[in-house]
């Protein structure tokens, strides 16, 4: 039986990724803790390893060497909205790094939602992708998306786009949605019945630009863990090492959450 500690993710970013160019989002200071190390904080055994802001670059050698210990990783297969659009995004350097560590398990796309992006990577853009990784690592690799609440709402055809992945992460990107995240996870069942999704927990309010509160992050631990002992979701996403430092209030709390369940069935 799995318990709770196998199903959790950490959505592994650079150190201080999320502070930008001019700290967009209102954080409390700078980070510094690298993606490995964050594994480590959270007693998390398994990694998104995202780029964001230009870093990481290829090659990716010495970061997943660094993730060996690792149980399973993702690498992205295209970065965070500020990442450039090219043919295939980093689909060949996940296929090498794929070749050399078994413990990579796919790639992800990040803020994938976006008019530029949806129009470049069609659906028979991405399943050229799945093929192609397959054929060229020797085995499966999954292919994995993110999805934020408000766009079920805003892109007409996101069904089409949602079936093609494996694996859907589904973020609440305003503290004031969560309520609607159980609905929302079901919306995302119904158009796309095959992929495994995973809820993602954010340690701050980016889409109000502040923290969240107390009652903010209880509810998503909550509920995440109840849906995945229903065997609803299939996973927690927990973002990320680079406010994890910061002494904000909710990664203790996700902390020391994961330490009072982390041995839970699920």
């Amino acid at each position: 039986m799995a318990s709770l500690r196998d199903k959790l993710w950490l959505w592994g970013q650079s150190p201080d990724a999320h502070w930008e160019h001019a700290n967009t989002y209102n954080l409390p200071g700078h980070s510094r803790m690298t993606a490995v190390e964050g594994l480590l904080y959270f007693d998390i055994p398994n990694i998104c390893r995202v780029r964001m802001m230009g870093h990481p670059m290829p090659p990716y050698d010495q970061e997943s060497i660094a993730m060996r210990p690792a149980d399973r990783v993702v690498w992205s297969l295209l970065g965070a909205g500020g990442e450039p659009v090219t043919e295939w995004g980093d689909m060949d350097e996940v296929i090498r790094q794929a070749k050399m560590f078994p413990n990579i398990v796919g790639g992800v796309f990040d803020d994938f939602f976006l008019p530029h992006r949806i129009e470049h990577y069609t659906p028979a853009r991405l399943r050229e992708m799945k093929e192609k990784m397959a054929e060229e690592a020797g085995r499966p690799l999954e292919l994995w998306v993110v999805c934020y609440e408000d766009k079920l709402d805003t892109i007409p055809n996101i069904g089409e786009y949602l079936r093609e992945f494996d694996v859907i992460s589904f973020w609440t990107w305003k503290g004031s949605a969560l309520a609607d995240t159980e609905r929302n996870i079901d919306r995302i069942r119904a158009l796309a019945p095959n992929a495994r999704i995973m809820t993602g927990c954010y340690l701050w309010n980016y889409g109000e630009h502040c923290a969240l509160t107390d009652a903010q992050v209880r509810y998503q631990m909550d509920l995440y863990l109840r849906l995945l002992k229903e065997g609803k979701t299939d996973g927690i996403i927990v973002c990320s090492n680079c406010v994890a430092d910061l002494e904000i209030e909710a990664s203790e709390y996700v902390r020391a959450f994961i330490a009072e369940h982390k041995n839970d069935v699920v």
